[in-house]
């Protein structure tokens, strides 16, 4: 009989207990606001940025509406207007050339290897262009971060970390989003703590805290930061810096504060499935496993794999054949941007040149996601599946080439 995976690929796990106490507590009060605090209250919200900081290792942390917006307002805070150019990574998801477009500056788009992070030898040529590198590290995956950072150093480019997929990693043991000047964090759905929407930026430069802390909308209330950098880092900058409010609010905080003291257990848990997954995806003919370098203590809430030099057309196939036995892959190689998977020859707001290197690696990349709600069943399940279905599909088109 034909295995089947009758799971969802979309369905996260309950909030904990704990978080929807908290969250009931603050709509009791009505508290909502951030700042909408009474005599000798502390916001939950203060509370979650002074432990969100503790957790990473940073001086100074500000919570807001979406990773997006932490974005945005780390290429504020760092001077970034219309017409400056960015450079960033090619293989990475919208919102990150969004950002780039939001503050009227344009994407430098930077190679990708087959280790899905960014080609370090394309970075280092392109230095010269760009002040600033908004590095994403797309899908959980990083790349030599003492080197690249020894590159930008050098080149005195600053370096904001996109880690929307690596809260809770780290390279060489130092955490995602503490190697450059400002780390972004998703706390969307799908991420690694979940609010539906929500973000934090971190850094350890108080000019740079104090101006991301004003244009999130605090108006003149920054002295209720726990995580926030002294009074007079205020003095010139609360007069200089526009407000473009995306404050998260109470709710969202309390939603968070017990999935951030607990993420360090997730982590592991998403990492059972992720090595469960690749050890039954390992030596499938036509398929290559993404190597995780020693350096790197990942996250795996998803895995990707390459289909490397097939026909389009077998690697639909394939797609097609795993999804009717329930199991749900996106390929980054489709001409047209489906869902989540554009590629950055389709953000057509951000002029780009074609890299063929890298196009090569994109028209290979296979993404799954792997939500907590798998068992290690579940997992080994489904690597059968796409096992079965990549060796069909690779034999009976003669390996798939195109």
């Amino acid at each position: 009989m034909t295995e089947r995976f009758n799971g969802s690929f979309t369905q996260q796990e309950p909030i904990p207990e704990a978080a929807i106490a908290a969250a009931v507590d603050v709509m009791r009060e009505g508290r909502l606001h951030r700042y909408n605090t009474g005599p000798g209250e502390v916001a939950p919200t203060a509370l979650l940025e002074q432990e969100f900081a503790a957790t990473v290792g940073a001086q100074y942390c500000l919570a807001v509406a979406s990773g997006g917006y932490a974005m945005a307002t780390a290429l504020r805070a760092l001077g970034v207007g219309h017409g400056d150019k960015v450079l960033s990574n090619a293989f990475t998801l919208a919102p990150v050339p969004g950002a780039i477009a939001a503050v009227g500056a344009q994407p430098v788009f930077v190679g990708v290897t087959e280790s899905l992070t960014i080609d370090l030898d394309d970075l280092e040529a392109k230095l010269d262009q760009a002040q600033v590198l908004l590095l994403s590290h797309m899908r959980g995956h990083i790349c030599d971060m003492d080197r690249l950072m020894a590159m930008c150093d050098g080149a005195g480019v600053k370096v904001i970390e996109d880690c929307a997929h690596t809260m809770g990693a780290a390279w060489n043991g130092v955490p995602s989003g503490r190697h450059g000047a400002i780390g972004c964090y998703s706390c969307q759905t799908y991420k690694h703590v979940n609010s539906g929407e929500g973000g934090f930026l971190v850094t350890d430069d108080m000019h740079l805290a104090a101006k991301a802390i004003m244009m999130s909308g605090s108006y003149m209330l920054f002295e209720r930061h726990l995580a926030g950098p002294p009074k007079e880092a205020f003095d010139q900058i609360k007069y200089e810096t526009p407000n473009i409010s995306g404050r998260m609010d109470n709710l969202r905080a309390a939603i968070l504060r017990p999935q951030v003291t607990d993420l360090a257990t997730q982590c592991a848990r998403w990492n059972e499935r992720y090595y469960a997954l690749e050890t039954g995806l390992r030596d499938t003919p036509g398929l290559s496993i993404v190597e995780r370098p020693a350096q790197e203590t990942i996250v795996g809430s998803s895995i990707q794999f390459l289909l490397l030099d097939w026909a389009g057309s077998a690697v639909q196939e394939v797609i097609k054949r795993c999804g009717a036995r329930g199991v749900e892959l996106k390929w980054f190689g489709a001409p047209e941007p489906v869902a989540f998977t554009s590629r950055y020859d389709s953000w057509r707001y951000a002029p780009s040149t074609p890299m063929a290197a890298s196009d090569r690696v994109l028209a290979g990349v296979v993404d799954m996601r792997v939500p907590l709600t798998f068992s290690l069943e579940d997992c080994a399940l489904i690597a059968r599946i796409i096992r079965a279905e990549v060796s069909a599909v690779y034999q009976g088109q003669g390996g798939a080439q195109a």
